[in-house]
This record gives C-alpha cells, sequence and structure tokens, in this order.
C-alpha cells in the first residue's frame, strides 16, 4: 500500500516510525525540508515533498497529520486518489468532521477519522518515536458514510501499529469524553505550573507527583488554543465538574471533615484501580 503522512511533527513523525519495515511505501510532506531529509535518512519514508501534490493522487491512504484548520485546508487544496482512504489526527471531532465531509461529498474517496491517544509535550520529528503508540488507545469516528469494511481495514490497521485498545465512536461521544480525558488534565497541569507564586526556587524542591501533573503543562500553545475553543461547551461542562468535586475537597479541609475527606481519598483510589483493568 502507498502511504502518504502529511505533516511530521511529534505525531506524523511517530506514524512513519510505526510504519517502517511493514511493507508499506511510505512517503511524507512537510514544509521543512530538513524534517524531510531527517525522516530519508531514518529509513521511514521513501521520499519527501513540500506539497505533495502528485504523491496524493497515487496514495492509498493519506493520513493528515495537521492542526484542525489546516487539515480542512488540506483537503480543500488537493486532489486524492480515488477509492483512497483519508484519515487525520485532530483531536475534536464534530464541526471538524462535518467541514471534511462537506468538502469531500464531491470526491470518490473515504474519510476514516482517528484520534491516537499518544503524543508528547515536544514539538516536531525529533521528538516523534514509535514506542509512543505501543499499548495505547486509539480512537475511530464512524459516521453514517462510513463503509463497515474501511472502519474494519482501519482498526487493524492501528492495531498493527502498536495501539493496544482501539475503539469506534461517534464525534459527539469523542468530543464529551475526551473534553475529560485529555483537555481537562491540561487545563489542570497549565492552572497549578502558573498557580505558583514562585517566591522559592519550585525547580529545587519537586518531587514525582508535580513532575508528573506538570509535564503536559509544556504545551503547543497554538493547537492546544485552537482545541480549546472548538470543543469549549464540552470542555466547560468537565471544568466545572472538576471545579465542584475541588470545593467539596476544600470544604472538607477548612471544617476538618475527616470522614468526607477519607471517603474522598478511597473512592479516588478505586477508581484510579479499575483504569488499570
Amino acid at each position: 500500500m502507498i502511504i502518504t503522512v502529511v505533516g511530521l511533527g511529534v505525531v506524523g513523525g511517530s506514524f512513519v516510525k510505526a510504519l517502517k519495515g511493514q511493507g508499506h511505501e511510505v512517503y511524507g510532506v512537510d514544509v521543512d525540508e530538513e524534517t524531510l531529509a531527517r525522516a530519508k535518512a531514518d529509513g521511514c519514508i521513501k521520499g519527501g515533498f513540500v506539497d505533495g501534490r502528485e504523491i496524493i493522487k497515487r496514495s492509498d491512504m493519506t493520513i493528515i497529520c495537521l492542526y484542525p484548520s489546516l487539515v480542512l485546508d488540506y483537503i480543500k487544496e488537493h486532489e486524492f486518489k480515488k477509492g483512497s482512504i483519508i484519515t487525520d489526527a485532530v483531536g475534536v471531532k464534530t464541526h471538524f468532521l462535518n467541514e471534511a465531509m462537506n468538502l469531500l461529498k464531491d470526491k470518490d474517496v473515504e474519510f476514516v477519522s482517528g484520534h491516537p491517544m499518544a503524543g508528547r509535550e515536544n514539538k516536531g520529528y525529533l521528538y516523534a518515536s514509535k514506542e509512543v503508540f505501543q499499548g495505547a488507545n486509539y480512537i475511530l469516528i464512524q459516521h453514517e458514510q462510513n463503509s463497515k469494511s474501511a472502519i474494519a481495514m482501519m482498526e487493524q490497521f492501528v492495531s498493527n501499529l502498536g495501539f493496544h485498545s482501539v475503539k469506534i465512536m461517534s464525534p459527539q461521544a469523542h468530543d464529551e469524553i475526551i473534553s475529560f480525558t485529555s483537555q481537562l488534565p491540561h487545563v489542570i497541569a497549565v492552572s497549578l505550573i502558573d498557580s505558583d507564586n514562585q517566591k522559592y526556587d519550585t525547580g529545587k524542591y519537586i518531587g514525582d507527583s508535580y513532575r508528573d501533573l506538570t509535564r503536559i503543562a509544556n504545551i503547543n500553545e497554538d493547537l492546544w488554543t485552537e482545541l480549546f475553543f472548538t470543543n469549549k461547551n464540552n470542555l466547560l461542562k468537565s471544568i466545572q465538574g472538576f471545579e465542584d468535586q475541588l470545593d467539596i475537597l476544600k470544604k472538607a479541609i477548612k471544617e476538618e471533615d475527616a470522614d468526607t475527606l477519607k471517603a474522598m481519598f478511597i473512592e479516588s483510589s478505586k477508581r484510579r484501580k479499575n483504569l488499570e483493568k
């Protein structure tokens, strides 16, 4: 299969690295020629293109790893091979998918939207790694125009890349759960580290708990601003739910309510263990 990955940042770069040695003919598209040269030198792509108009027309699958608005621009401006599959790695789906399907309605292609639940806090190909896919979760978005065969093919395809759990859901359900499991943790990490009054040299006093909780505070400001705004209704509900729990915890500490505090700790421990099942 001829596969072209558009955007060789940390996610697209991880795709080409994971595809290496799987028997596909893989090409890369990126505006940075140095990144393309490095990916080719790594043996991850057969060739690289700054635009990719010609190779896209030959590709059986195109994986577009760009910001949501840029994915839509790319779809609008390019012609794809008839009968091919297009997929993406966009972190919000409802509005994006509606726009994408409108752009593709007159093109004989199948769009199977996806979301690899794996990434790193740093940007760029240098931080890409096939290892981030190993044992990670992947969400496939099914809509009424998808064929069962295309969904099944994509499910097997991403499993071959190392993803352990592949879930199929609607774009609306995706955006609701992602607001909680992905976007809210970023909100918390940013708020935590920005709440530091910097009275002390904080880095000299941190342990694993602070380090783990703030890892994702090293954030791509352009991407996450777009993701937060596009999914703001779901995200605001998730933030409110978190604030409600924080208020209960704060009240219990203020009133020295040991029973409530211990009950919250017991419940959180139980839920955390259940995540590993």
